[in-house]
């Protein structure tokens, strides 16, 4: 049996994977500083972004949670996997062989790894029926909605035979057995065993958002198939559909990139929209929009700013206006602008591509409308204008709509469009959304339950931190050169940097994180030492450390990052050789001066002050 990885391959895979193409996979990062990237962190929910990445020192600190570590971290924190399996995932996306020490502990896994590996065998399966004789009725489902053979090839759309037990034994056949198989959701259990899911239909591979198979979903094909017409992969480890979302894996890299992201109702309105050149289009997965999915999506977009758009589009029925209704709940957590597209005819995005074309497609999101002025046809859409009593009513049902508007420039501007769109008096209109905004303010600051009190004992320790830390010059020096060190220390002079860390620091904290950089110092050359540092620094100043390593230094390029650590390297030593010198003044007085020890103390004072005209001399 395999035992325990080699240490030595840990540290080769991790040396040429690049943490910021992993993390980036799952939030949108963006460049902040000298070799530092930054994004919305993926382990706490925030509106601006505080995650820090250093692909150069392979870390990550978040500054509003305190999340650290490196990839292998992420990805056991991230996808709750083993460090073994977080190792071999890294080790096969770069083709390396990874050798296990005999004797050793058997490799740990979490069953996730062979769960991510059914699904991709179930995957591969269904798309090899598809070129079957039996899969002709799914062939010409495609066809008829638009979509080739090249675009099933494109979303791996692929076909369930009607059988029992067609994809169940393919599986078996790859070694994975019964047990595997219903943990991943693709078979059911009976009460002659166990049978395929999905039987008789066209089948989608839902991924995630780095491109592994999770799940399916699949559509009824047969008059005689008495199942729902859409069937999903039930809850499983990694199918959580309420954080899925399809298409995500294709569409992530120009959502980030354009901060536009088209949210549709069905796996064929995703495809339809891509093919059309709507490339940021994805879809929930049997379930409806929420909370979840923006998180997911907030990540990807990296909506820092107000200038990101998310663009739903609902079918004109009574199903689609409700769920635009709960998507306006909701969309107030974007920190984009939310707005609601509706196909001409109510076509949704696949019908609207069949009967007019992909540019008709396109046209879709020029049609676009605020989600707020939806919302608000929708609350007055009832009632009769043409009366007093139909105004007024529909002026307190959509007076709160106005009234949750915190934007202190468009409630006044929504005021106006309510009154224009009631026919009312603009001020009895901006009363009425006053009072709405007060009912709910009282009944935000009446919880049903009382918040929990938290007992001093079990409170957590107060972590040290960047922004706690006095602002004083010493200490200002001593933050930032350790933060130049840990980033830069590698590119500077070892000499230096030996004679900088060997000289305690004035804040207890600081000096903390300066005794473990210390002491590993003599390995800077080495891929991950300043990671490896930081896990070394005593509690409670861990933290810092990673705050050190991951805050964004004071400098416009790398050179100038380089030659202000030198420098701030040069200040540390010299405030020790002025400590020193004050010292032998001080010896001085209390000795003769004819003495060998007199002399001995001059001859030193002289060697301090060369020592430190040098250093000035270079600064």
């Amino acid at each position: 049996m395999a035992g325990r990885i080699r240490q030595a391959d840990v540290e080769e895979v991790k040396a040429r994977i690049n943490i910021a193409d992993i993390i980036g996979e799952r939030v949108a990062l963006k460049n902040a500083g000298v070799g530092a990237m930054k994004g919305l962190c993926p382990f706490h929910d925030e509106r601006s972004p505080s995650f820090n990445v250093r692909p150069q020192a392979g870390f990550y600190h978040c500054f509003g949670c305190g999340e650290s570590g490196d990839v292998y971290s992420f990805l056991t924190k991230m996808d709750h996997v083993s460090f073994t399996e977080a190792v071999e995932r890294l080790a096969g996306r770069i083709g390396f062989t990874l050798h296990y020490e005999d004797g050793g502990a058997a490799p740990e896994h979490t069953g996730r790894t062979r769960l991510y590996a059914a699904n991709a065998a179930a995957a591969e399966f269904f798309r090899g029926q598809l070129a079957t004789g039996e899969a002709d009725i799914a062939r010409r489902f495609l066809g008829e909605r638009g979509f080739d053979a090249g675009a099933a090839a494109h979303f791996g759309v692929g076909y369930a035979p009607k059988g029992w037990e067609g994809m169940r034994d393919a599986l078996r056949t790859k070694g994975f057995t019964d047990e595997e198989l219903t943990n991943a959701g693709l078979v059911s259990q009976g009460q002659r065993g166990v049978y395929d899911r999905f039987r008789g239909r066209v089948v989608w591979p839902i991924r995630d958002v780095t491109g592994q198979v999770i799940g399916f979903g699949a559509r009824r094909l047969f008059d005689d198939d008495k199942g729902p017409k859409y069937l999903n992969t039930p809850e499983t480890v990694i199918y959580k559909k309420a954080q899925v979302l399809y298409g995500l894996d294709l569409a992530k890299r120009d959502i980030s990139r354009e901060h536009r992201v088209v949210v549709v109702e069905g796996y064929t309105d995703v495809m339809a929209c891509h093919l059309a050149g709507i490339t940021t289009a994805i879809a929930t997965c049997g379930t409806a929009f929420g909370s979840d999915h923006i998180t997911v999506l907030r990540r990807v977009m990296g909506d820092d700013s107000t200038a990101g758009e998310v663009v739903f589009t609902f079918d004109p029925d009574a199903a689609g206006q409700k769920a635009a209704l709960r998507a306006f709940a909701d969309a107030k957590r974007f920190n984009a602008q939310t707005y609601v597209a509706t196909g001409p005819d109510g076509l949704d995005p696949c019908d609207l591509r069949l009967h007019r074309g992909d540019a008709a497609v396109r046209g879709l999101m020029e049609t676009k409308a605020p989600m707020v002025e939806f919302v608000l046809d929708q609350r007055i859409a009832g009632f009769d204008l043409a009366s007093v009593e139909g105004r007024v009513g529909a002026l307190r049902a959509a007076a709160p709509v106005v009234a949750e508007l915190r934007d202190a420039l468009l409630q006044p501007e929504y005021v106006r469009v309510l009154a224009r769109r009631l026919g009312m008096d603009t001020e009895d209109v901006r009363r009425e959304v006053e009072r709405a905004g007060r009912s709910g303010s009282r009944r935000e600051q009446a919880p049903d339950a009382a918040p929990p009190v938290t007992d001093a004992p079990d409170a957590p320790l107060v972590r040290v931190t960047l922004a706690s830390l006095p602002r004083t010059a010493d200490v200002t020096l001593e933050r930032d050169a350790l933060m130049g060190l840990l980033q830069f220390g590698h590119r500077l002079d070892a000499a230096l940097v030996a004679r900088a860390l060997e000289l305690p620091l004035r804040h207890p904290a600081l000096d903390a994180v300066r005794q473990a950089v210390q002491q590993r110092a003599s390995g800077m050359s080495r891929p991950g030492w300043a990671v490896e540092a930081i896990g070394a620094v005593r509690e409670p100043y861990r933290a810092l450390g990673g705050e050190l390593l991951a805050a964004d230094f004071p400098a416009q390029d790398d050179a100038e990052a380089v030659s202000s650590t030198t420098d701030l390297a040069r200040r540390l030593v010299i405030r020790g050789l002025d400590g020193q010198k004050n010292e032998l003044l001080g010896a001085i007085q209390r000795v003769p001066a004819a003495s060998d020890e007199g002399r001995e103390i001059r001859m030193r004072l002289r060697e301090l002050d060369a020592q430190r005209q040098q250093l000035v001399a270079e600064v």
